[in-house]
């Protein structure tokens, strides 16, 4: 029996919009082409879910309901936010699995059937490699170092493929018809 993708999970900063750095979600600008890779994977029938660090809500800077808000107004699935620091040790903090494993939960997913969308190697790739996810890491925000500079704290990983841009990687997945056998 085949299975197609049946997930895609995308991360926020530099990978949706902005610049890697932390942006408030009222402040927050999508590249132009992100709706268009969100409306091709929902035209599918593929999830699309929220999955981003945010630590600034720990510091009082945002709360988790202006992100959830931010990506209710996408028209994601869902969203995943941790917003502990790093050093907090939580376990939803990428590149700890945690955000994904709850997904799966809620969302009856088989993670070996999900995509993981980011643009930071040694938090995306790592989480989505840790839960067996495919990998796609895009050049915007810090894909670009993190395949140059430091490409050393991920070097464990290889991801699936390397995308120009959100939109890039999304017509990988659809255009290669990425389909998964049971068993």
């Amino acid at each position: 029996m085949k299975h197609n993708i049946q997930a895609v999970f995308i991360d926020r900063d530099g990978t949706m919009g902005g610049t890697g750095h932390f942006i408030h979600p009222r402040d927050f600008k999508l590249y132009p082409y992100t709706m268009e890779a969100i409306n091709i994977l929902k035209e599918r029938n593929i999830k699309v879910i929220a999955l981003t660090n945010q630590h600034r809500i720990a510091r009082g800077e945002a709360t988790v309901e202006d992100f959830q808000e931010e990506f209710s107004n996408l028209g994601i699935d869902g969203a995943y936010i941790c917003p502990h620091s790093s050093k907090e040790g939580c376990q939803c903090h990428k590149p700890a699995p945690g955000m994904l494993i709850q997904a799966a939960e809620d969302h009856d997913l088989d993670l070996s059937k999900c995509v993981v969308i980011g643009d930071v190697g040694s938090s995306d790739m790592l989480a989505a490699h840790r839960v067996g996810a495919l990998k796609v890491l895009v050049k915007t925000g810090w894909g670009k170092d993190s395949l140059g500079d430091f490409r050393h704290s991920w070097e464990e990983v290889e991801p699936d493929f390397i995308a120009e841009d959100l939109l890039d990687a999304v017509r990988w997945i659809t255009n290669n018809e990425l389909i998964f056998h049971e068993g």
